[in-house]
């Protein structure tokens, strides 16, 4: 399931974000204030701000159901769907990666996944891997994973939801050469990630300015669109970034920009998106 939802962040083929994103931003954001719950009709209207019609919306909530991802609940005798558990927990521990940027330094040192599986588990190989690969380690070689030690608990939590300790050793610890900015580069593709970063920077740089120059109230239905769409775009990124120390990145490297715009536009657009949806789940006759 955690790669389900991470999933859901990357554009279609044809560039497009899937409604499922922006349903699964929607829940993170908001649902959880009330349990984990919404009503369709409250998620149809939603969506709609962000162009997406109600057949499309009702096809992505089923869609969600069938992957464990929502479940139908019926809340004062309105029909809606709730956030499972598992898919709390897993949105629940994205919120530090998402909005927060871990402050990593070469002392905090280095944590080691080691693994081996039967070829007879294969796909628990691939499990393995996946989860790794998700939460930001760079490849040693075959069966050696590394990231820096900042994500040790998390590592351990992920396996441990998944039973996948049996499979894994951990170890925590320095790395004993002189040119280990040189290594990371084999480790991880930074100039892949690095494009990542530049490209949500470029594409959302107009979006703030535009915010910025405004004068008039607030369009509060704009603002949550907007707000949910730089939201879906940006909560794959930190996944992707293993959090370096900066001294191992690469000269210009976009992350701190692309963090930057996506906070500021944040402190923009996150409490008129509020008020919208607050007054969407307002009762009709309050």
């Amino acid at each position: 399931m955690v790669d389900e939802i991470l999933s859901e962040a990357i554009p279609g083929s044809a560039g497009t974000t899937r409604p499922r994103a922006y349903l699964l931003t929607i829940y993170g954001l908001y649902a959880r204030e009330e349990g984990g719950w919404l009503s369709v009709s409250n998620l149809i209207r939603m969506l709609a701000r962000l162009d997406v019609d109600e057949p499309a919306v009702r096809s992505s909530i089923s869609r969600l159901k069938r992957r464990g991802i929502l479940q139908a609940e019926r809340v004062d005798g309105s029909a809606g769907y709730a956030l499972s558990p598992q898919a709390q927990a897993i949105l629940a521990r994205g919120d530090r990666r998402i909005f927060t940027r871990p402050e990593a330094t070469l002392a905090d040192g280095w944590v080691l996944v080691v693994f081996s599986v039967p070829e007879s588990e294969r796909k628990m190989r691939h499990l393995i891997r996946s989860r790794l690969g998700g939460l930001g380690f760079g490849t040693v070689g075959p069966g050696v994973w590394v990231a820096p030690a900042h994500l040790a608990e998390e590592t351990r939590a992920v396996l441990r939801q998944d039973d996948l300790m049996r499979y894994v050793d951990l170890f925590q610890g320095g790395y004993l050469s002189d040119d280990i900015k040189h290594e990371v580069t084999t480790w991880w593709d930074l100039d892949a990630i690095d494009k990542r970063y530049r490209e949500f920077h470029e594409s959302h740089v107009p979006v703030l300015e535009a915010w910025r120059r405004r004068r008039r109230k607030d369009d509060e239905g704009e603002a949550f669109a907007d707000y949910v769409r730089v939201l879906t775009a940006w909560r794959r990124l930190p996944f992707l970034d293993p959090g370096l120390a900066p001294e191992l990145l690469p000269e210009d490297w976009a992350g701190e920009q692309a963090a930057e715009t996506f906070q500021a536009l944040r402190r923009r657009l996150e409490g008129p998106a509020h008020r919208f949806v607050d007054h969407v789940r307002a009762p009709v006759d309050a």
